[in-house]
């Protein structure tokens, strides 16, 4: 059980961010509604083979990384210089370029937070970070040059294993910071970023650490990005930055993108007391699975179920923003949106979709979109939805089936809380929500330090 008087706030966050060489460029650029969804250059040389070729990327140099390559003629890097001198070179031997963010993320979130040596590595501070895929572009390159090449297993460098095992994220961050406490990995499809965070709080809110860094990453990957064109759940056949179309009509699928968002978790009454600046207060964190046997397709009675238990935990949850997971998929949005107005009703907050401005990060979605959440309560704004220019009139196939319990009301019916601009209100609750594959879903409530 928890311990009774334990509360959660987070007071630090940092990440990579597509576009963006900082969370200050980041703030800006989401609430002036602008799109960090670009042409990948990557995907662009293979679009004879593939469908989609738009990313929210991040090129290295905006990050003030450069990669040092094993030879000329190898177009994978053995590994970076941090040219901004945050991250010692023994550590980036170590690691793949998303490990990278990961720790760059966590050293800006304890900066914001403002612990000291002593609190970052103590026995009561946890490490919680996970992406959603393997170390797919250091494991390709690994066994290319082994099985393709013929060469000897020196060449793939010492460094695979740890470049590429599951844990990789934590485990960088971890020999950065020096914790003493909790280092693991919680990896949950699109749900990990989110999840993590919430791992990260049951710690905190049951008495077993009192701090700890946490969140969600996904590195480029290329490998990454053909998985899911294989699918055909990619969006394809707009401009950049009109791909990504969460409710429109017209959506076909996700834009795949690529980050890290980490933020820095602290007992609640311990960040008072030193005088630390609190961004949010987390008021409570449920995650669930759907239960009926489906991988892909989402679940309304699973969604319906997730709200339950949150609103289960004691806590009052009544938002002024849902944050949705909102990926731009044909029928995971409306159902989504049904669910979240067949819990809420139809009125008295908005609904926001950032995965309109930047992609799906996949792994890292959750915690992004986490932070875009503490960025909208620290404005006091919702950004734009954007592209959703038209919402369908008639109600969707699903609606029409024997046994939908849903409301049976089209999406139009609800475009007063898509908002296609950023509008300012007063924000003192966000409840933000992701699901992955294999049916798990995650979600979270945050408010205003009151």
């Amino acid at each position: 059980m928890p311990i009774q008087g334990r509360k959660v706030a987070i007071v630090g966050m940092g990440g990579a961010f597509p576009d963006c060489a900082d969370l200050a460029i980041f703030d800006k650029k989401i609430f002036t509604g602008q799109s960090l969804i670009r042409e990948w250059p990557k995907a662009v040389a293979h679009q004879k083979q593939i469908r989609s070729t738009v990313s929210g990327y991040i090129d290295d140099n905006e990050l003030g990384l450069e990669p040092i390559y094993y030879q000329e003629g190898y177009d994978w890097p053995e590994t970076f210089i941090d040219t901004l001198g945050r991250i010692p070179d023994i550590n980036l031997s170590t690691a793949d370029l998303g490990s990278i963010w990961a720790m760059i993320g966590s050293l800006e979130s304890i900066n914001m937070a403002g612990w000291t040596t002593t609190e970052t590595q103590s026995e009561r501070t946890g490490v919680v970070i996970a992406s959603g895929g393997a170390g797919n572009v250091i494991m390709r390159h690994a066994w290319h040059a082994f099985f393709e090449f013929g060469k000897k297993s020196r060449l793939a460098g010492s460094h695979t294993v740890d470049r590429t095992m599951s844990y990789r994220e934590a485990a960088n961050v971890s020999c950065l910071i020096k914790n003493r406490g909790v280092c693991e990995s919680i990896t949950s499809a699109c749900a990990t970023g989110l999840g993590n965070i919430g791992y990260a709080y049951r710690l905190i809110k049951f008495g077993l650490q009192d701090r700890a860094v946490a969140g969600g990453v996904e590195g480029t990957s290329i490998e990454t990005f053909i998985g899911f064109d294989a699918m055909q759940v990619l969006s394809k056949g707009f401009s950049p930055a009109e791909s990504s179309r969460p409710f429109d009509t017209t959506r076909n699928g996700f834009v795949c993108s690529f980050g890290a968002g980490i933020v820095a978790l602290e007992e609640y009454e311990m960040a008072k007391a030193r005088g630390a600046t609190i961004l949010a207060v987390i008021d409570e964190y449920f995650n669930n699975s759907d239960g009926d046997g489906n991988m892909f397709y989402p679940s309304y009675d699973g969604q319906r179920r997730l709200w339950q238990g949150l609103m289960a935990g004691g806590a009052e949850i009544k938002p002024d923003v849902v944050k949705v997971h909102g990926t731009a998929t044909p029928v995971g949005d409306i159902i989504e949106l049904i669910s979240v107005v067949d819990t809420l009703g139809e009125d008295g907050y908005h609904l926001s979709a950032p995965k309109s401005q930047f992609g799906h990060m996949l792994g890292a979605a959750g915690s992004v979109e986490l932070i875009t959440a503490l960025l909208m309560l620290k404005n006091q704004q919702v950004p734009p939805c954007l592209n959703s220019d038209t919402l369908n009139h008639e109600q969707e196939n699903f609606q029409q089936k024997d046994g939908w319990r849903g409301s049976m009301k089209p999406a139009e019916e609800y475009r007063h809380l898509i908002p296609q601009e950023t509008i300012t209100k007063e924000i003192n609750q966000v409840v933000c929500l992701n699901y992955g594959f294999g049916g798990t879903n995650s979600a979270m409530a945050i408010s205003k330090d009151n």
